[in-house]
């Protein structure tokens, strides 16, 4: 479900932490750190869930509208086609995707439901909707695309909905724009009714899970020893005024180029830079460049770089 560089800034955000709690359990934040990861598959059954339960919250106004007594015209022959819609029906239809709701006890919407009712509220003002509801006809095609629309248009930029769920689970936070963009493309994907929403994995395969374990115990047991690495390589910069989040990646990158020989250089190098313009200051990627660098030059000249298999220097 996630990808390397997501797990990547995972184990920095744990170090990091570790570093502010002055935390020396290995094993307990280690067992964080895969919670944290773990939690993303519960945003993922979230974020899938609002479709359920919009679906359900506007049939259920629907029924209760045509119940009226002075119940108008338009209440009693209600436009079902967004009720309809063929998504909900593949959704409606996804046994596994009720059981991992259930087995992962995924329940927000039942206990929280203003956000849906914002949310059905806020679609249903679009023009986006009424263009659909005012075409009287049905198209798979054209209906899933309406809800591909309406994920990415309005679902997925809602700030109540985002400040709910940063209020929810902190750690869901970086996560956020990871599951946005993968149900986006498996809702694109869908062809037909026959076709389904693969649940992710949190982890895509066991070398994904062991390259996070090793990353994070390899880093913070070697610290001492990767910090005497670039000590003497910042001479215009005091300890003090290095930012102890530049640090860890750092550490984070030197541990990748010596510790893990099948990574080639250029990944390292290009997904630190990343992570630093992301989630460091604004100059720090230019900083943690010109170090890793120097690093990589030293590295190749004492052969301390081994690097196994072509192309990965």
């Amino acid at each position: 479900m996630l990808n390397r560089r997501h797990y990547r800034v995972k184990v920095m955000q744990t170090i990091y932490a570790m570093h502010q709690h002055e935390s020396d359990s290995l094993d307990k934040e280690e067992r964080f750190l895969l919670q944290s990861i773990d939690n993303s598959q519960d945003l993922y059954l979230v974020m899938l869930s609002i479709f359920d339960e919009l679906q359900l919250k506007e049939r259920t106004y629907l029924e209760l509208a045509s119940k009226k007594h002075l119940a108008t015209k338009e209440e009693q022959n209600p436009n079902l086609k967004f009720v309809n819609n063929s998504f909900f029906k593949i959704l409606a239809n996804h046994a596994a995707f009720y059981d991992k709701l259930e087995e992962r006890k995924i329940d927000n919407w039942k206990r929280n439901d203003d956000c849906i009712i914002f949310l059905l509220e806020a679609i249903k003002e679009t023009d986006l909707y009424k263009r659909y509801m005012a075409v009287e006809t049905t198209e798979f095609k054209k209906d899933i695309f309406f809800m591909y629309d309406v994920f990415n248009e309005i679902i997925a930029p809602n700030e109540k909905l985002y400040d709910y769920l940063e209020d929810f689970k902190i750690t869901w936070v970086d996560d956020i724009p990871v599951i946005n963009t993968l149900i986006s493309k498996q809702i694109k994907a869908i062809r037909s009714f026959e076709d389904s929403i693969e649940l992710p994995q949190v982890f895509k395969d066991l070398d994904d899970k062991e390259f996070v374990r090793n990353l994070f115990r390899k880093t913070v047991l070697n610290e001492v020893e990767f910090a005497k690495e670039f000590e003497n390589k910042t001479p215009n910069w005091d300890k003090e005024r290095i930012a102890e989040l530049d640090t860890i990646i750092i550490k984070m990158a030197i541990c990748e180029l010596l510790k893990f020989p099948s990574i080639p250089v250029k990944v390292t190098l290009n997904e630190y830079l990343e992570i630093a313009k992301e989630y460091s200051t604004p100059k720090s990627s230019i900083f943690i460049n010109g170090i890793l660098d120097n690093l990589v030059k030293d590295f190749q000249t004492s052969e301390k770089l081994k690097k196994s298999g072509r192309g990965l220097l």
